[in-house]
């Protein structure tokens, strides 16, 4: 992997460092559930791998409409950005609580949180921006009323804006780019490669960093343009002391960026550990 110091990636400027996962409502607000870690779900060490929490939350997500009785007026979501806060890794076996709420929206999407605990210490704590689609044009469209209505339950800022974090510039080609293939299974029904997909990818990255994952740490993905199936995807990485960044490449076009770093004091100093959600 590539180490060539990059200053813009100073830890007291970088958003996805420095960004503060909102706390939970105070009246514990939103939706809850519970899911055993499975075998299937973890690594040889038997962590939860970081496709298997973006499964979950795309699980919960749904879940969640479906108990509010929003699955028919906003039936279609995609995730913009992820945010995965690692304060203790949930392990196999284990069985994990899940609370979800929106901490942020504005007409067209929204910022959800979903806190995972477990019994035997895990702690997690992810932030996702979810875009309203529109089942008809496959747009981004308005949140129905009834969404709005229940989405501001829970959260404090109502002009939500997106601005994107992860903007450095791809880098050139380097002998530790390798090939994504892309398998059928990968494909969403918008012809898209799922989101949980790409973290697997990240998985690859990521398995020799021991230093940065054996410790609070901080896993951010965005999504810049969708990955198509057959599309041709290249992943380059390159780290930075304790920061690793990873591009997803299609002719040598960056369709999607993440990024790897120890927790900040402020980044990690204000999630919560309990609390409910809503959609």
């Amino acid at each position: 992997m590539s180490t060539v110091p990059d200053p813009a990636l100073d830890p007291a400027l970088d958003p996805a460092l420095e960004h503060e996962l909102p706390p939970p409502p105070p009246g514990g607000d939103g939706f809850r559930t519970e899911r055993p870690v499975r075998a299937g779900d973890v690594d040889t060490d038997n962590r939860l791998r970081y496709d298997s929490v973006a499964r979950y939350l795309q699980d919960i997500g749904s879940d969640n409409l479906d108990a509010s009785g929003l699955d028919g007026s906003d039936p279609l979501w995609i995730v913009r950005r992820t945010v995965i806060d690692v304060h203790r890794p949930a392990v196999w076996p284990d069985r994990i609580s899940l609370h979800r709420w929106c901490s942020g929206l504005s007409t067209r999407w929204s910022n959800m949180r979903v806190a995972i605990t477990s019994p035997k210490g895990a702690s997690l704590e992810t932030e996702a921006f979810w875009i309203n689609i529109s089942q008809t044009t496959g747009m981004p469209t308005r949140i129905s009323d009834d969404g709005i209505a229940v989405l501001q339950r829970s959260a404090d800022e109502h002009r939500l804006k997106w601005k994107a974090w992860l903007t450095e510039p791809l880098p050139a080609p380097s002998n530790t780019d390798f090939e994504f293939p892309l398998r059928v299974t990968d494909i969403d029904a918008f012809n898209h490669v799922n989101n949980a997909a790409y973290w697997q990818a990240v998985e690859e990255v990521v398995a020799d960093a021991d230093d940065i994952t054996s410790v609070p740490h901080r896993a951010v993905i965005e999504y810049i343009s969708p990955i198509l199936a057959r599309e041709h995807v290249i992943i380059r990485q390159r780290r930075d002391g304790t920061t690793i960044t990873i591009w997803f490449v299609v002719d040598e076009k960056v369709r999607t960026v993440a990024r790897f770093s120890p927790l900040s004091g402020k980044a990690g100093g204000r999630s919560g550990d309990s609390g409910g959600s809503t959609p």
